[in-house]
């Protein structure tokens, strides 16, 4: 698969996931998860989560307010009224997923919002039709702009009304909506239907873009809720390998905890050993100068001796010397 390709495969299911769960219920890991590829492809393509959203939102809104503009380029202002009915409603029905994500997070009255913006754009175009209008039939061109957010509102808000009731008809709802727009509460048809040539319009669009049967809506739901469940799946088996990587890395601290706490106790061991060898060795030089001490001690108490017995016998000679010079003398 190109870069391209990859791309708007993301994008595509980046729309489903938007549609289904919104903006804060859809994370990077789904959409990474769903399109079988890693979170850094993602990221690569779009830069995260908002990137994407961004690429998909301004997509939808660039898509109907192309229609809406198509359909404003009507020469009659009753034409432009059915045909921008029929596209606002074409759009509902046929890009739903898109239309969800715009409407989700925003309200079409809030003044905020992608979908809030998205209307006033059309109402500004819508202002420029009307201006015309008022000053050709003398009112006040003032006005335009409050008509033409009632109008484009009115319609929005049944085209959010209708998503999910679709029915009647969308040539019916546009057909009343026009009614009221048109003729007024005191003017209604009571059975009013759309100009021949937005007829003609419709019926040339329904073949290309044929309403889809209940059967297509419920294999559509159910492959939704398939890719769903894939997508829960995959983000359960990212969560267990996590889960694995994380017990395996504890595991790794832990080891390199138990090593780290042997080496110190061998370290301390070295260092006791080394200690008591010091130990031994200065005890062994204190005995060896205790007994060198001690033959000093001796050598000097036999010295003391050897003297003394020299004086004695000194002492003895001379007094044998006197005695014999005492018995001469006599």
């Amino acid at each position: 698969m190109t870069g391209k390709e990859r791309r708007e495969q993301l994008i595509q299911i980046s729309r489903t996931l938007f549609a289904e769960k919104g903006f804060d219920g859809t994370s990077v890991e789904e959409i990474a998860a769903t399109a079988n590829v890693s979170k850094p492809v993602v990221y690569e393509h779009f830069g995260g989560k908002e990137g994407v959203y961004a690429v998909v939102v301004d997509r939808e809104m660039q898509k109907l307010l192309g229609m809406v503009t198509e359909a404003l380029s009507a020469s009659h202002a009753l034409v432009k009224l059915e045909r921008a009915a029929l596209a606002l409603l074409a759009y509902v029905e046929e890009n739903s997923e898109g239309f969800r994500i715009l409407v989700r997070d925003s309200h079409a009255a809030s003044g905020t919002g992608t979908f809030a913006s998205l209307i006033n754009d059309i109402a500004s175009q819508v202002e420029d039709v009307m201006v015309d209008e008022f000053a050709g039939r003398g009112y006040d061109p003032k006005l335009a702009p409050m008509y033409a957010q009632m109008l484009v509102g009115m319609v929005a808000l049944t085209g959010q009304w209708w998503l999910d009731v679709r029915r009647p008809s969308r040539e019916e709802v546009a057909a009343h909506l026009v009614n009221l727009a048109w003729n007024g509460l005191t003017g209604l048809n009571p059975q009013p239907r759309l100009t021949s040539g937005s007829r003609l319009i419709e019926e040339r669009r329904a073949p290309l873009l044929p309403r889809p049967t209940e059967k297509e809506l419920r294999e559509r739901e159910r492959a939704r809720e398939r890719e769903l469940r894939e997508a829960e799946k995959a983000r359960e088996r990212e969560l267990k390998e996590r889960e694995k990587i994380r017990e395996r890395e504890l595991r790794e601290a832990e080891k390199l905890a138990r090593e780290a706490e042997k080496a110190r106790l061998r370290e301390l061991k070295e260092q006791e050993k080394i200690r008591e060898r010091e130990q031994r060795e200065a005890e062994k030089l204190a005995r060896e100068q205790e007994r060198a001490r001690e033959r000093e001690l001796r050598e000097a108490e036999k010295a003391r001796e050897r003297e003394q017995r020299e004086l004695e016998r000194a002492r003895i000679r001379e007094a044998r010397e006197a005695e014999r010079a005492s018995n001469s003398s006599r």
